[in-house]
């Protein structure tokens, strides 16, 4: 497990540019994506610590007195992902936590911590907000890991309007089965 955190090359706006931050996400993509036997078991998220400050209209889960804040981007480059997919299930910066501990079989950090929440469950009427909420998702449905998919081809898949934050993570684990 590693995480990657940008310096003056993060996006933010008044020291620096999204091309900077493209820049530094694309060398650390190339760099494992340039090394097979890394790149086989390997996802990586690429994310940003908060929203920018525009409106958000999508759904907030009441996660505590403040809320859960605005969507952030996120995008999964592997081996595994689903070619094209898009997930709607309600994830936060939590759910790197919760992929780490489910993919590793870990038990949540504590019973008061978010980790500790249900996956989210919803009608098709409404992907966007879990009926058993509170609930943040893991992020597994992103993915498959059972044959197939692995074939060393970068897949990239994203999440509309989900709620990540943080640097670009590389993860590298076996696939679960």
């Amino acid at each position: 497990m590693t995480f990657l955190k940008p310096g003056d090359d993060d996006g933010h706006p008044g020291y620096s540019t999204l091309a900077a931050f493209e820049n530094f996400v694309t060398h650390a993509v190339d760099e494992v994506q340039n090394n097979p036997q890394l790149w086989k078991n390997t996802a990586i998220f690429v994310t940003f610590d908060e929203g920018g400050g525009y409106y958000d209209s999508g759904y907030v889960q009441p996660l505590s007195f403040f809320g859960d804040g605005t969507r952030v981007p996120m995008i999964v480059i592997s081996p595994y992902v689903k070619p094209g997919f898009i997930s709607h299930s309600y994830t936060d910066h939590v759910s790197v936590l919760k992929f780490i501990e489910r993919n590793w079989r870990l038990a949540p950090l504590s019973p008061y911590s978010l980790d500790h929440l249900r996956n989210p469950v919803t009608r098709g009427n409404n992907p966007y907000v879990p009926v058993n909420r509170p609930a943040i998702g893991d992020m597994f449905d992103y993915f498959e890991f059972s044959g197939g998919h692995a074939s060393g081809e970068p897949r990239t898949v994203g999440n509309h309007g989900e709620r990540h934050s943080g640097a670009p993570v590389v993860t590298t684990a076996p696939s679960l089965h």
